[in-house]
């Protein structure tokens, strides 16, 4: 009985000992809560770190496409990005209606950059060092037609005028897949980005139209691994859908050359 009164003693004795203790130095306890408040405070800013990065991984594995953070990505990085691999990030779904297309939602004709058009800077692109120049304008030259595969001497202005310039996706095919929803601004960048155009036989062109990868291909079949990768390339740029078939046609395509890189992205 003796040794249970005793502990008691001693243990009220220490107690009034902490709290006269706490008591003398006030700002000991605030210190602590701090330290405690401080370390839950980090606890919960790492895990929620950890959940924006797996949501901004998660998102673009999804398919979904953001600006600010989509070009840290490894295979953009390192500048070897797979058209196959970019292939994978479009949405696939079908065409929405043609109502209310015409060129004029793109554009009002080639822009002028330092009084030069975008179509002889494009034809001055392609053409190379063999590109004669009369001020801005290319009036002779020769190159690799892309979607013939011939090699074509261009002696006059009347011979490069049979030369047309074309959109890689067709205006068309991009306001039925996503651009029709998009800003004014945005459908303009679509015609006029120097990654959509080529320099091309008119001939060609005309057969082509407004078709997709699905309903026209280049006649120059080594040409056509480059061609579809510039297809994917522009829409994953602008965020441009593809059908089931047109998918379809350009995986058909690209398993001739698995390591075709996509361009400009």
């Amino acid at each position: 009985m003796k040794l249970k009164v005793r502990r008691i003693a001693t243990a009220a004795i220490s107690l009034i000992g902490v709290i006269v203790w706490l008591f003398v130095n006030p700002e000991s306890y605030e210190t602590i809560l701090r330290r405690i408040d401080s370390g839950n405070a980090e606890e919960v800013s790492g895990e929620a770190g950890e959940t924006i990065d797996s949501r901004i991984i998660n998102s673009f594995s999804d398919g979904q496409k953001n600006e600010s953070w989509s070009q840290e990505t490894e295979w953009q990085e390192d500048g070897k990005a797979l058209a196959v691999e970019v292939l994978e990030k479009l949405e696939v779904k079908g065409r929405a209606p043609k109502t209310g297309y015409s060129r004029e939602e793109f554009y009002d004709g080639w822009p002028n950059e330092d009084g030069c058009s975008l179509r002889q800077r494009i034809l001055k692109r392609e053409f190379g060092d063999t590109a004669r120049l009369e001020g801005c304008n290319v009036v002779a030259g020769e190159y690799d037609e892309p979607y013939t595969g011939e090699h074509v001497v261009l002696n006059s202005r009347e011979d490069v005028s049979r030369i047309q310039i074309d959109h890689v996706v067709a205006l068309s095919d991009a306001w039925q897949k996503g651009a029709q929803y998009m800003e004014k601004t945005v459908r303009n960048q679509i015609a006029t980005d120097p990654l959509n155009l080529l320099a091309v036989d008119g001939v060609a062109n005309k057969q082509k139209s407004d078709g997709d990868a699905a309903t026209w291909l280049p006649k120059n079949k080594k040409f056509r691994c480059q061609y579809v990768a510039r297809q994917v390339s522009v829409k994953y740029k602008y965020g441009l859908w593809v059908t089931q078939a047109e998918k379809e046609a350009i995986v058909q395509v690209l398993a001739s050359c698995p390591g075709e890189q996509a361009v400009g992205i």
